[in-house]
């Protein structure tokens, strides 16, 4: 392993916590042929994969108290060494679709309270065939009520003392209730594949996973450095070797990549991409429309309990200006719904714009004239403290004043849940109809507009009933015109995510929002 001396004298591998909560990288297909070293939104270029050598990727940290137990993964850093290691039975495609992945096939019964999976035939990296046994564990440990596993909550429909295999390669998962979406939840964020009897000390000295790496050696807070396998069930990587390096600043993931010691460096910032994008030293990757940005107002509490208020703050935002000064102009405008171009996206509503002269009127019908507010933000996410103060400004031409509120970093998330009236917010990718379930009905668990409506929950169960998809999204557009309406969210903006990359990276493409499939292949790039 490369000891990077330069990098820690300089401070950058330091184990600090606080590291940046998952978003968006792309690393993904072979290219198409181009040898164009140019920078451009479609990623480092292309041509011919070539085989060998040890990429280095420098990602920010949780510290000492790091692990490779996949199904603990939170941080940017985890998730990519966890998707290197191992596999899940589906992921997601560009538009957050379920694509099957060790899951060769999913067929469900006409109830849709029974699903079939039939597994593909992969294997692990001690050589051992991946089984429905070893499903069966993964799914159970991360249930385990003791444990604080990420996939739990996605994992609660499936009754796994029901499920049984149905032979080496077959699962039958009975589920508590129908649910047509079941294969995004083959598809959740740490719902990986491990050995049948794997324990938590197996996971840091002698990872065994099914993915298109395997285990060389890992020092929390600082490096882990994994080496191709050559029985990848899509193929081996082109890749010898790849090194995640720990490195908390983007200050120092930008000199370690200008200075050569690293060929990746995740999470740039609008500022530095633009000093540094068609300058010829390193490349510039764009992930576009890969973070929701917006205002959670709480509809269970005045002021926001009023619909017409709501409109009114819809018709307050700028947007444009927003994506401008907040994002640096690194994004592109929302229309107060989650999930822009993913699948059942309610794309045909007409585009929300500020009027000012409507929104006054609407304050006035509610009785809201010289309304006051307190806005939370906080500097826990880039762009929060300055759409605030945007967004303050534009209010006041609307006779609305808003008092801006800092909040602490380390309790933001938890504080903004069921305190205050209005907050910024922001999400990473997901399916929409994750998005809903976990966040607009009555009993989720992080439903920060406090959205409690009994007819909208039961539209979601019969979205989730509804086994012909065309009926179905047509029951997901009936849902996303009422939020358009009188919801919560105001969605101003979807943000870029910024990466940069050696000259000599390739295979790198800007299409993979967060959480997908094609977001940290590094099996897909090769150096040239």
């Amino acid at each position: 392993m490369y000891d990077f001396p330069a990098l820690r004298r300089r401070g950058f591998l330091t184990a600090v916590g606080g590291a940046a909560a998952l978003g968006v990288l792309g690393l993904a297909g072979c290219g198409d042929g181009s040898t164009d070293d140019s920078s451009d939104d479609s990623g480092s270029g292309g041509g011919t994969p070539r085989r060998g050598g040890r990429l280095r990727a420098a990602f920010a940290g949780g510290g000492a108290s790091e692990t490779l137990d996949p199904h603990l993964a939170s941080l940017f850093a985890d998730a990519a060494r966890a998707k290197a290691l191992y596999d899940k039975l589906a992921d997601y495609g560009p538009d957050l679709s379920a694509q099957p992945r060790l899951a060769e096939k999913w067929e469900a019964n006409k109830s849709l309270d029974r699903w079939q999976v039939t597994l593909r035939s992969a294997t692990f990296h001690d050589g051992k065939a991946v089984t429905a046994a070893d499903v069966l564990y993964s799914y159970r440990r991360i249930a385990d009520p003791d444990q604080a596993f990420r996939a739990k909550a996605s994992l609660e429909p499936i009754d796994l003392d029901a499920s049984r295999a149905t032979g080496t390669h077959g699962i039958e998962f009975v589920l508590k209730r129908p649910t047509a979406e079941f294969p995004n939840i083959l598809a959740a964020f740490g719902a990986y594949i491990v050995p049948d009897g794997a324990t938590g000390t197996d996971f840091d000295t002698k990872p065994v996973g099914s993915g298109p790496f395997r285990f060389v050696s890992f020092a929390p807070g600082r490096s882990a450095l994994f080496r191709r396998y050559d029985d990848y069930w899509e193929g081996a990587p082109h890749l010898d070797e790849i090194e995640f390096v720990v490195a908390n600043e983007e200050s120092a993931r930008v000199n370690a990549l200008l200075g050569g010691q690293v060929e990746y460096a995740h999470e740039l910032n609008p500022t530095t991409a633009r000093a540094h994008e068609g300058k010829g030293q390193i490349e510039i990757v764009r992930l576009r429309n890969s973070a929701m940005q917006g205002f959670a107002m709480k509809t269970d509490r005045a002021p926001f309990d009023d619909k017409r208020v709501r409109e009114a703050f819809f018709l307050i935002a700028d947007r444009q200006e927003l994506v401008d000064g907040a994002l640096s102009g690194a994004g592109v405008v929302g229309n107060d719904l989650f999930g822009k171009g993913y699948e059942y996206y309610a794309a045909d509503l007409p585009q929300r714009s500020q009027d000012l002269d409507r929104a006054k009127a609407l304050l006035k019908q509610a009785g809201a004239e010289n309304l006051k507010v307190t806005l939370d933000t906080s500097a826990v996410a880039a762009g929060f403290t300055e759409a605030a103060g945007i967004f303050r400004d534009q209010a006041a031409k609307a006779g609305v004043t808003i008092d801006v509120r800092m909040g602490s970093k380390d309790s933001y998330w938890s504080d903004i849940l069921d305190s205050g009236t209005i907050c910024c917010y922001r999400s990473g990718a997901m399916p929409i109809e994750a998005h809903i379930s976990q966040r607009l009905l009555t009993d989720s668990t992080t439903n920060a507009t406090k959205w409690h409506h009994k007819d909208f929950d039961a539209l979601y169960q019969q979205a989730q009933s509804t086994k012909d998809k065309t009926e179905r999204t047509a029951v997901y557009e009936r849902m996303q015109r009422r939020l358009y309406a009188e919801g919560g969210f105001l969605v101003w903006g979807f943000a870029d995510w910024i990466l940069g990359t050696a000259k000599n990276v390739k295979g790198v493409e800007a299409k993979a929002p967060a959480n997908s499939l094609d977001w940290a292949r590094f099996d897909k790039v090769w150096l040239a």
